[in-house]
């Protein structure tokens, strides 16, 4: 369960240095593009064996990867838009309740044993998400831009099962590098338009926050991978603790760090995020 304990820190560092974007007044574009280029010098660093571009381009996941680059920052966008248009707290419902799609995955096409507790937990998990995500006094527009929260819903869920199903044992890395080489490259021509047609600035404090960001992005994603590969435990457990995990340590880190006001209704998501952990371990 290591793995587990570190893709949740490293989930909520993420949720940490989105806040200190705000603070510091640093361009989230340019940073997430920084973002991407470190995520993938870090799975090319931790690739101990020679690359061979031919080898790997021929493997059945390199197109997979290529695939989920695109998927990685488009969603990413649609996020963005649905934060603007739906607001925040629909965006985070959207995102985090699309942890359903990888474990109806998992049931469904790895043939894993579905219990009466393992369906109370993980009805109990996404009751838990949805309490905790809600942000007092926040604008929830459902009716507005509808179709963006069904994307973000959808295209979330396919990340999170696509990334699973085709991650190889023997080079996660590499795999991971390429997903977010792909994103990378994509962010900056993005960049680039903009700033062309807006003549906007490049901002130097992207550099060290995108740089930390894309350190800890890798490794939730790296140590979640590793987790979900650790025999014994199944997928749709892994997805469900580590999703309700993380919507919980953020959620108390926003309370001790930017003394974020927590209402009687996260508090209870807490507490339910806590025991649909127990009973999906069980």
């Amino acid at each position: 369960m290591i793995y587990l304990l570190l893709s949740v820190l490293s989930s909520t560092a993420i949720f940490v240095l989105f806040k200190l974007f705000n603070k510091y007044n640093v361009d989230t574009l340019q940073a997430i593009v920084f973002n991407y280029i470190t995520a993938c010098s870090c799975g090319i660093l931790l690739y101990n064996k020679p690359i061979n571009i031919d080898s790997f381009i021929s493997e059945n996941w390199f197109y997979a990867a290529l695939g989920l680059g695109f998927l990685f920052i488009s969603i990413f966008n649609v996020m963005a838009l649905t934060a603007q248009k739906n607001g925040l707290s629909v965006a985070s419902v959207a995102s985090k309740m699309s942890v359903i799609i990888p474990i109806l995955f998992s049931i469904i096409v790895y043939n894993e044993i579905i219990s009466f507790k393992k369906i109370i937990g993980i009805i109990l998990a996404l009751l838990a998400v949805y309490l905790t995500s809600i942000k007092p006094k926040s604008n929830v527009v459902l009716t507005k831009a509808i179709y963006l929260p069904i994307i973000l819903f959808l295209g979330s869920g396919v990340i999170d099962t696509s990334v699973n199903h085709f991650a190889p044992k023997g080079n996660l890395p590499l795999f991971l590098s390429i997903i977010f080489a792909c994103a990378g490259v994509i962010g900056l021509v993005s960049v680039s338009v903009k700033a062309t047609k807006t003549k906007q600035k490049f901002n130097p404090k992207s550099i060290p926050f995108g740089i930390a960001l894309g350190i800890v992005n890798y490794s939730s994603m790296y140590f979640l991978l590793k987790a979900l590969r650790v025999d014994g435990y199944e997928s749709s457990a892994i997805f469900t603790i580590n999703n309700v995990a993380i919507v919980a340590v953020s959620c108390l880190t926003g309370l001790l760090l930017f003394k974020e006001v927590i209402s009687s209704k996260n508090w209870i998501g807490i507490g339910l995020a806590l025991i649909s952990i127990i009973l999906v371990t069980l």
